[in-house]
């Protein structure tokens, strides 16, 4: 067996050292992305919470006021309690009022864009190259028209909805209202009437045929 040359052998040290660089700008790339992502995160977390018409000092002083009490757990758990208690209710009054949209824009879109739309609802399908996800139309279309994209709504809408969404109960009832109903006339039934019985032409009943029993007393 040929032995393997210092040339060659320093070809692979030198691709494995290429790699490994590859691998470590990556994983940097990602966490870049994560804590941008994450900034802007808060940065809305502010705005929703009120505080975003802050002057930076006041803003800044308030946070520093937060921090310095973080080491206490009751604290903590009161912050935690509460803000769990307004994403319910934020949830909730959304699904209210969200419906099931597509959303397709051109070219890759910066982080800005990607957490806005995340936040309304929307997630990026790597498969169908679109975005997709249960939003509040009018503020998906506000956001079409300011990128560029366009918006198509997938669920049924019912008629006469400013807001689009859909209507369960509307749906039903326009179901029930395609098959009428034939409006039924009421017999005059007895208890001994059998499903073979028959009326005459002029409206009455002949004779029932008399059964083994009977004709056995």
């Amino acid at each position: 067996m040929a032995r393997t040359s210092l040339a060659e052998r320093q070809a692979r040290l030198d691709q494995q050292r290429a790699r490994l660089q590859r691998e470590e700008a990556k994983i940097r790339e990602e966490a870049r992305k994560a804590r941008t992502r994450r900034l802007i995160e808060a940065g809305g977390l502010v705005d929703k919470a009120g505080l975003g018409e802050l002057e930076a000092n006041a803003l800044y002083g308030a946070l520093l006021e937060v921090a310095g009490r973080l080491g206490d757990p009751a604290e903590r758990a009161r912050w935690e309690a509460a803000g769990g208690r307004a994403f319910d209710r934020e949830t909730r009054a959304r699904e209210a009022e969200t419906e099931p949209l597509i959303l397709a824009l051109a070219g890759a879109q910066p982080a800005l864009v990607t957490a806005r739309l995340r936040g309304l609802g929307f997630r990026w399908s790597k498969v169908l190259r679109h975005w997709e996800g249960l939003a509040i139309y009018d503020d998906a279309r506000q956001a079409a028209d300011e990128l560029g994209g366009t918006l198509t709504r997938v669920g049924p809408v019912a008629e006469g909805d400013a807001g689009g969404r859909g209507a369960p109960d509307g749906a039903a009832e326009a179901g029930s209202a395609s098959a009428p109903v034939s409006p039924s006339i009421p017999i005059e039934t007895s208890g001994t009437e059998r499903p073979g019985d028959a009326m005459t032409p002029d409206g009455t009943r002949p004779a029932a045929a008399p059964t083994a029993p009977d004709a056995a007393e």
